[in-house]
């Protein structure tokens, strides 16, 4: 029976999405409902019907969660940020522990009976990065659920409180300065986005003002307002004049202090510029790459590939227990902070190629290049089939995966397992308290 919409339906949580939206069944339909607690029975009125799945809004809750909590975050409701303020922590990591186990035997053909998940012992002031859209009206924040509509928000909680305040510090810039904010159904006017990075460690920070445009006014007054904060070390300009959703464009100019940051990651020193790619949850990224090394088990005579390597923030870690590594990188700034970063910390042992990580896995099979252990650590999307054929030739001892994303890890794992490997150890790591996402590890060996 389909589904009517604006009816009223009871139903109970079975499950959760990767957005974390509950999962009911309804007359054989799934039902994605936000603001669901494990297990919960409600009433439930639809508010879409699709092809493949509907749409509900909790109405009444019959049977409520002891998992349910209220809401810290005034914005959690509205705001597009964050997922599960409404629950208790432990439920949180629980949702994101079955989601991991049931993505690699659903999909990645295993038969695991358990999974262990490394929660955060710090689930606010932790995110090092944000990007504030701006709207038309010169109010910053983040976006509503669903929509490209900007919430105001004053303080963020899982952003440090430094953040916000440098959030206002370039509203009150815009406000005296008359910068009109960014119109993206007209592509005119001048600030698109605020973002800033922090650095835990070292407590410096970064603003980078992303613009439909060239150049800004009144630099001088900008800047006045930005090095009233304690820790500012860079303020920049991003031109970004297309189109579109991207945040960042490609040009980005330095107006005050250094080109980058700093922060300290598993004793080491990173450089991050704008463009950087770095773990947003610097405490839980430790404990991430730690277990990758443990992964790993190195004993410093392996020969060490990985691809999608970054700013070098793992290759440079592993570095420290084998005997040579070699990181590959598609984004050549990333591949220059790389190297950077690996003669900043006296490491001699790591080499660096900005290369598609499907090509120049490739080139080095071609080359009858034969590390002991390749690690990757790709975007949501996975790795690509030509990576995989290039793995399976290379034949490395061990295969570590670092994943945001169960699903396409486990389609990975499958893809492995065919061509000779075993998983052979799997587990979570929440370097997102309160957001849906969930960092996974796993092994596979030969």
């Amino acid at each position: 029976m389909m589904l009517k919409k604006n009816e009223i339906y009871r139903a109970q949580v079975t499950g959760f999405t990767s957005e974390g939206l509950g999962v009911c069944r309804v007359e054989g339909c799934a039902v994605f409902v936000p603001n669901a607690a494990p297990e919960e029975v409600y009433d439930l009125r639809i508010v879409h019907v699709g092809k493949n799945a509907a749409h509900g809004k909790i109405i009444n809750i019959i049977t409520r969660s002891e998992q349910r909590v209220n809401r810290e975050c005034p914005y959690a409701k509205l705001c597009g940020g964050c997922d599960f303020w409404h629950l208790t922590y432990e439920a949180e990591c629980e949702i994101k522990r079955q989601r991991v186990l049931d993505a690699l035997n659903r999909l990645g053909g295993q038969a695991l009976q358990n999974i262990n998940i490394t929660g955060a012992k710090i689930c606010k002031n932790y995110r090092n990065k944000a990007q504030y859209p701006v709207s038309t009206d010169g109010r910053a924040g983040f976006f509503k659920k669903g929509t490209h509509d900007v919430i105001e928000i004053d303080r963020c909680l899982i952003l440090p409180e430094i953040t916000d305040q440098a959030k206002a510090a370039v509203l009150s810039w815009a406000k005296q300065a008359k910068v009109k904010p960014y119109d993206e159904q007209s592509h005119t006017g001048l600030l698109r986005h605020i973002f800033v990075r922090t650095a835990a460690k070292t407590g410096q920070i970064m603003v980078c003002l992303v613009i439909n445009g060239e150049d800004i006014p009144q630099k001088k007054r900008l800047i006045a307002e930005l090095t009233k904060l304690k820790g500012m070390t860079c303020i920049a300009i991003n031109q970004n004049m297309r189109k579109g959703n991207a945040v960042l464009g490609e040009v980005t100019k330095t107006i005050w202090g250094e080109d980058s940051i700093e922060d300290i990651l598993c004793g080491l020193r990173f450089r991050i510029s704008p463009r950087s790619f770095y773990q947003v949850n610097r405490d839980q990224a430790e404990i991430l790459y730690e277990k990758a090394m443990e992964a790993a088990q190195l004993n410093g005579n392996e020969t060490v590939l990985d691809l999608y390597c970054g700013t070098g923030t793992i290759t440079l870690c592993l570095a420290k227990k084998a005997k040579n590594v070699i990181g590959v990188e598609v984004i050549d700034a990333a591949i220059e902070n790389a190297k950077e970063n690996a003669k900043r910390n006296g490491i001699e042992n790591a080499r660096f190629f900005c290369a598609d990580a499907g090509q120049a896995a490739k080139q080095l099979a071609k080359e009858n290049t034969k590390p002991d252990v390749i690690v990757v650590d790709p975007p949501r999307k996975g790795i690509s089939a030509d990576v995989i054929e290039a793995i399976a030739e290379m034949s490395p001892k061990k295969v570590v995966y670092v994943s945001c994303d169960p699903a396409t890890l486990a389609r990975d794992v499958k893809l492995l397992c065919e061509k000779g490997y075993n998983l052979t150890h799997a587990e979570a790591v929440d370097l997102f308290p309160r957001c849906s996402h969930i960092e996974s590890i796993v092994c596979l060996s030969k």
